[in-house]
């Protein structure tokens, strides 16, 4: 019987185990985007609650776009960003401590950014 309830309690802890370390990204992350026009420096702030992100990105000119579909689920994360009625860019990417590694997909191809939490 108490081989069954450690078994048991072993079993529960292992499931419940990634909810425990699931990041919480809430906060302000910047981070310098390479384009084939330049470099920008982009200002992500987020917003979790469990599983759901929220927030703003704003570009180098000071405009805000506001993050649609935004998901945190343990290390990985992936949301949208309307660029205007017709254009969203998604982006999707991991978590690591103090960094989160991001692919911004576009109609002109994939780009990378690195972003480091500011506060």
């Amino acid at each position: 019987m108490k081989r069954s309830s450690f078994l048991l309690c072993a079993l529960l802890m292992a499931l419940s185990a990634p909810s425990l370390f699931a990041a919480d990204v809430t906060g302000t992350w910047t981070g310098t985007l390479s384009t084939p026009n330049g470099e920008a420096t982009v200002t992500y702030k987020f917003k979790q609650d469990g599983e759901k992100l929220t927030g703003t990105v704003t570009g180098p000119q000071g405009n805000s776009a506001e993050i649609t579909d935004g998901r945190v689920d343990n290390n990985k994360l992936s949301f949208s960003v309307a660029v205007n009625e017709t254009v969203a860019l998604k982006h999707e990417g991991t978590i690591d401590g103090g960094e989160i590694k991001l692919t911004l997909k576009s109609d002109r191809g994939d780009f990378p950014i690195t972003l480091k939490r500011s506060t």
